[in-house]
């Protein structure tokens, strides 16, 4: 049987446990938002940050010094806040979130819709009359804001399409505009746009010397994901809740406008799994 002192030694250790797990409990996460050529500084997105926090903390109902936020539109910067110990929670566009998941530990919890197009396409633009199917592509550049993921650009967004030829690259820009440009002298450059950039293509005074050559299914937008269960069952229900109907409030709506999204909504399951599933086939992990 244990001795008076021992079971004195064992509640105390017992009670330190449970002292320890509810201050760690109780710390601030951070919630990373990611973007890689997306408008905006860290600094420039801060205020909205802050904002976008203290609402997030008032419809979860949590502490108001639970949560913090930071923005990166740098992939390279993003990364590395990401792989630090205190984010818990991270927002970004489909590719980021297909060519780092496994890497980072990440699980869906939310999908958010882009302002401007809800329903998210992605568009492939080329000069007028350049491009007749995938295999006009050879030898060509295929360049635009989701390019840091060749996967994602050759078979999830123009998936549809058809295989794209060995020789076509793939790179990244956050010039679009210039990129376009390019395409509509001709050259032989393909820029494919998210669905905010294509519905301000018509705005551009070229833009009837592009063609809108493939437009793909609709893909979920923007993804906010828990880092490696770094949020506890309940913290992540009270978050979901509240950020569901953070688009019914007034408030709520002002600071989705600033960040340029319509709102929070239940990931579809089904949709991500046939997406990854496409993944899983094209990279073979």
């Amino acid at each position: 049987m244990m001795r008076s002192h021992e079971r004195t030694w064992a509640a105390a250790a017992m009670i330190l446990l449970a002292a320890v797990a509810v201050l760690h409990a109780s710390e601030p996460v951070t919630l990373v938002a990611c973007a890689p050529g997306y408008p905006g500084s860290t600094e420039q997105a801060q205020p909205t940050m802050d904002e976008f926090s203290a609402q997030t903390t008032r419809m979860s109902g949590w502490n108001e010094a639970a949560l913090a936020a930071v923005y990166y539109n740098d992939l390279e910067e993003g990364l590395a806040r990401l792989e630090q110990s205190d984010v818990a929670l991270v927002l970004v566009p489909l590719p980021f979130y297909l060519e780092y998941a496994d890497r980072l530990a990440l699980r869906p919890i939310l999908e958010a819709g882009m302002a401007e197009n809800p329903e998210e396409t992605w568009t492939l633009v080329s000069g007028k009359g350049k491009v007749a199917g995938p295999g006009s592509l050879d030898g060509w550049e295929i360049t635009g804001r989701g390019g840091y993921s060749a996967t994602f650009v050759r078979n999830i967004a123009l998936d549809g399409w058809g295989a794209l030829p060995a020789t076509a690259s793939v790179t990244f820009s956050s010039r679009t505009v210039s990129a376009l440009r390019k395409a509509s002298r001709g050259e032989s450059v393909a820029v494919l746009l998210d669905g905010e950039q294509a519905a301000a293509l018509d705005d551009l005074p070229f833009a009837s010397d592009l063609d809108r050559v493939y437009v793909s299914d609709r893909l979920p937008a923007t993804l906010l994901c828990v880092v490696e269960n770094r949020l506890g069952a309940e913290k992540i229900d009270e978050l979901t809740k509240g950020l569901t109907r953070m688009s019914s409030k007034k408030s709520g709506r002002e600071i989705l406008d600033q960040l340029r999204l319509s709102g929070f909504e239940p990931v579809d399951e089904d949709e991500l799994g046939r997406i990854r599933e496409l993944w899983r086939q094209s990279t073979g992990s």
